[in-house]
């Protein structure tokens, strides 16, 4: 019964549309009708700015960790890998907007990391921010970090759970990034500015 009930928990907290709802009541507006279009952190970040996009950024993340860490301390690794995987697939699929279009599961899917395997979760958000750092692109830093996933599982020697969960959780990353491979394939995919550029009706108010 506990179990279950973790898994569903981790569902329900991976619902929560952080960047959708800070972009709502800090802006009073609706992301999903800015940049992408998505309600993940990046593009929060792009249209609002680097303080609403790192508030998404840490919320997401969040909302992965807590149900992966509980469910591991209180259960096992398998139960922990289950809760965090429902919480990615919350975050994907919310039950907060009906179970239409999330996000793309980047962010939750490092704290569930954290949260369950810790190390794995810490070596691969150094990852991130390198090709992040490197390229500018967040996709490619996105991508690269969950394909070596299952690497770092395996070598740090977690169990088959998590080396399992690491492997399906880098397929989902990158099949949500489908869209990016083909921008950055023709060479329209944008590079992240860490500053929002500001808009002529903005700029011409100050």
């Amino acid at each position: 019964m506990i179990p279950a009930l973790l898994v569903v928990a981790g569902y329900v907290m991976g619902s929560m549309p952080w960047g959708l709802w800070l972009v709502r009541m800090f802006r009073g507006e609706d992301i999903r009708t800015q940049g992408s279009g998505n309600i993940g952190a990046t593009n929060v970040w792009r249209v609002h700015g680097r303080w609403l996009g790192l508030a998404a950024v840490f919320l997401d993340t969040v909302k992965g960790f807590i149900p992966a860490f509980v469910a591991t301390k209180l259960e096992s690794h398998g139960i922990g890998v289950l809760a965090g995987g429902a919480a990615m697939l919350g975050h994907y699929r919310p039950l907060f907007l009906r179970f239409r279009k999330g996000g793309k599961m980047v962010a939750t899917a490092g704290g569930a990391f954290l949260g369950v395997a810790p190390i794995v979760g810490g070596i691969v958000a150094g990852v991130w921010l390198v090709v992040f750092g490197l390229t500018r692109y967040a996709s490619v830093a996105s991508i690269t970090s969950a394909l070596s996933l299952p690497l770092w599982a395996w070598l740090i020697g977690y169990p088959w759970p998590v080396i399992a969960f690491a492997g399906v959780a880098a397929v989902g990353v990158l099949l949500l990034h489908r869209a990016n491979l083909g921008r950055l394939w023709r060479g329209e995919e944008h590079r992240f500015a860490l500053r929002r550029k500001q808009g002529p009706s903005r700029a011409a108010s100050l």
